[in-house]
C-alpha cells in the first residue's frame, strides 16, 4: 500500500513542498494529495500590483502539476487531529465534510493579514495578504475620485510596496503611509535615502513614528492627529492560520508550528511545517521571518527530509540564510538591499529602475521555482526502503533506519 502525503496549502511553500516529492519519491510507493481551496496558484508578492488593476498571469493546478503524480484536492481545511493522523477539509466541490488519513502531513498553510486587535480595522481596513482582500481594494480604490486619501499602515514591505504601487498607478489620489518607527529604518543609508527620494517623487506623505489606535470609516486615528482615509490599507505584519494553534501539535506564542532542522514538528514526527506557518530558527538563533525568501528553502528542506527518511537516503544539511531584500517601489523603480545572513541590512543596495528589473527576476524566478521545484536539475525517483503501507515510516519508526540515526545531527538552520 502506498504512503500516504498530504500537503495543506498551495502558495510558495506547499506547491513547492508536494512537487519535490513528486521528483524524489517513486509514483507507485507514494500518494501525494495537495489541499488547496483555489484551483491555481497565486504569487502573493504581486498582490499590490493586483489591487491597482493589473492582471496577473494564470497558473492553474492542473497544468502546473500534470504528469506529476501529484493530486490537487481542491478544499479548505477546517481541523487536524495530529494525533489520529486526519484532517478534516470541506469539498470546494460540494461533497460536504471529508476526513483525509495521512501518513505525512506537510502542513502549509501560511498567514493572513494580521489586525493586531485595533479597533475598527476589521470593520474599515482592507488587506493584500490574498488575492480575496487584493480585489476588494481594487474595487474600492476604481470607486475613488481624485483627491480622495489613501492610507497605508505598515512601514514594512509589503507596505512600502502597496503605497508605491497605488502612488504610481493613481497619481490623482491623495496617499500617505503611518509607519510606527522611523521610515525605513532596517535600510543602509543609501537604502533609506533612495527610500525618501521615491516617495517624494511619488507625493507620498510619511508619518512616521506614528501607531495607529483606531481605524474608523473615514480616517485613521493615532497617538498624534488623526490621518483622513477615504480607503485604509492594513499591512502591519501576517499572522499565521489558526488550525495548527487548534490542535495539539507543539506551536509558539503566536500560533507557528515548531520544527526542528528538517522542519519536523518536535510534537508529531509524522508532520512537517514548511513557510510562515513553521517557526524556524535561522542563522543568530533568530527565527526566521515570514517571507517567500525563507519560506521556499524550508520547503525544500522539508520535502528533501521526508524522502530521505522514506528511501534510507542520508538526511539532507542545508543552512537557510538571508541575501537581500527585494522591494518593488511601483513599476519603474525598485530597491534591492543586501544584507547578511541573519537579515541585517550592509552599505551596499541597488537601486532605481535596474533593481526594479532585478526585482521583477526574482519574482518570476519564485514563481518558476514552485513549477520546478528541483531547479531544474535531473533528479531520481527513489523507492522507500520501507513498506509502504501504514507503518509510520516519516516518524516514530525511523530510528531503526540509517536516515533516522542520522536525524540528531541534522539542524538546517545552523
Amino acid at each position: 500500500m502506498q504512503h500516504r502525503i498530504i500537503v495543506l496549502g498551495a502558495g510558495y511553500t506547499g506547491a513547492a513542498a508536494a512537487g519535490r516529492l513528486a521528483k524524489r519519491l517513486h509514483r507507485a510507493d507514494v500518494a501525494i494529495t495537495l489541499v488547496n481551496a483555489e484551483p491555481d496558484f497565486v504569487e502573493r508578492v504581486r498582490m499590490h500590483q493586483l489591487a491597482v488593476g493589473q492582471e496577473l498571469r494564470p497558473r492553474p493546478f492542473d497544468e502546473m502539476f500534470a504528469g506529476t503524480g501529484v493530486e490537487v484536492k481542491l478544499a479548505e481545511v477546517a481541523g487536524i487531529d495530529a494525533d489520529r493522523k486526519t484532517v478534516t477539509v470541506v469539498d470546494a466541490h460540494g461533497a460536504g465534510q471529508q476526513e483525509l488519513e495521512y501518513d505525512t502531513l506537510v502542513y502549509a498553510l501560511g498567514s493572513g493579514w494580521n489586525p493586531q486587535g485595533v479597533p475598527g480595522t476589521a470593520e474599515y481596513a482592507h488587506e493584500i495578504s490574498g488575492r480575496p482582500g487584493a480585489l476588494r481594494l481594487r474595487e474600492r480604490l476604481a470607486q475613488l475620485d481624485a483627491g480622495q486619501p489613501v492610507v497605508i499602515v505598515g512601514g514594512g514591505l509589503t507596505g512600502l510596496e502597496a503605497a508605491t504601487e497605488i502612488a504610481e498607478t493613481r497619481p490623482d489620489l491623495d496617499v500617505a503611509l503611518v509607519a510606527r518607527g522611523g521610515f525605513g529604518d532596517w535600510l543602509s543609508d543609501k537604502g533609506r535615502g533612495h527610500l525618501r527620494k521615491v516617495f517624494a517623487g511619488l507625493g507620498i506623505t510619511v508619518h512616521e513614528h506614528t501607531a495607529v489606535t483606531a481605524v474608523e470609516a473615514d480616517r485613521v486615528l493615532t497617538d498624534g492627529p488623526a490621518v483622513p482615509a477615504a480607503v485604509t490599507v492594513w499591512a502591519t505584519g501576517f499572522a499565521v492560520h489558526p488550525i495548527a494553534g487548534a490542535s495539539t501539535l507543539e506551536v509558539s506564542g503566536t500560533g507557528r508550528i515548531v520544527v526542528d532542522g528538517s522542519m519536523r514538528s518536535v510534537s508529531h514526527p509524522e508532520v512537517y511545517a514548511v513557510g510562515d506557518a513553521a517557526l524556524v530558527t535561522g542563522p543568530g538563533d533568530k527565527p526566521l521571518r515570514m517571507s517567500c525568501a525563507s519560506g521556499v528553502p524550508t520547503a525544500w528542506q522539508a520535502a528533501d527530509a521526508i524522502a530521505a527518511r522514506l528511501t534510507g537516503q542520508k538526511l539532507p544539511k542545508v543552512a537557510i540564510r538571508y541575501f537581500q531584500q527585494c522591494v518593488s517601489l511601483g513599476r519603474r523603480e525598485g530597491l534591492i538591499q543586501f544584507v547578511t545572513a541573519d537579515d541585517q541590512a550592509v552599505p551596499k543596495a541597488l537601486t532605481g529602475r535596474l533593481a526594479a528589473v532585478y526585482k521583477e527576476l526574482i519574482c518570476k524566478g519564485a514563481a518558476w521555482a514552485v513549477a520546478h521545484p528541483t531547479v531544474g536539475m535531473p533528479v531520481r525517483r527513489r523507492r522507500t526502503v520501507q513498506p509502504a503501507g501504514r507503518a509510520d515510516q516519516a516518524g516514530r519508526t525511523d530510528a531503526a533506519s540509517p536516515a533516522g540515526q542520522a536525524d540528531p545531527a541534522v539542524n538546517a538552520a545552523a
